[in-house]
């Protein structure tokens, strides 16, 4: 079993002990998330810490959309609860990249497209390929191709 994986089963054990039903219902669903993409496919395998943490990072930007949908369908309380199982799945996350991080890294990666003889919008595939890996899991596919698009513009 993955460290990560495992983790997640201690801390809901430690969830279920104390009672802590917000906690213990995130686990158990996140686990049982893990549990699907393991099945998933032609034959059972056993995720790596990496494929755990990117299901994390899928369950808690579920968690943030159906917040969002609570909250402009007038369900404050179960918005709320939603934020806050999110903020929850994101101690499991790394530590994200701040915008001027990013912009850092971005910027970087434009300037050595540019080197490489990509020009203007067009570009964009060639920094996202520079960029994807520089960041992985540290920051949502949008907010990258937000900041390219910016970069690239001028």
């Amino acid at each position: 079993m993955t460290t990560l994986k495992a983790k997640l089963r201690d801390d809901l054990t430690d969830a279920i002990r104390a009672r802590d039903e917000l906690r213990s219902s995130t686990l158990r669903l996140t686990l049982a998330a893990v549990s699907k993409e393991e099945v998933a496919g032609t034959t059972a395998r056993e995720l790596s810490d990496d494929e755990v943490q990117k299901v994390i990072a899928r369950e808690a930007k579920k968690r943030r959309e159906a917040a969002d949908a609570f909250s402009k369908g007038g369900r404050a309380e179960q918005a709320e609860r939603e934020l806050a199982e999110g903020v929850l799945l994101d101690e499991y996350l790394p530590k994200q990249l701040s915008d001027a991080e990013l912009e850092a890294i971005v910027a970087e990666a434009v300037a050595e497209a540019k080197a490489a003889g990509a020009e203007g919008p067009r570009a964009m595939g060639a920094v996202m390929k520079i960029v994807n890996p520089k960041v992985a899991g540290r920051a949502e596919g949008g907010r990258v191709a937000a900041a390219v698009k910016r970069l690239l513009a001028g």
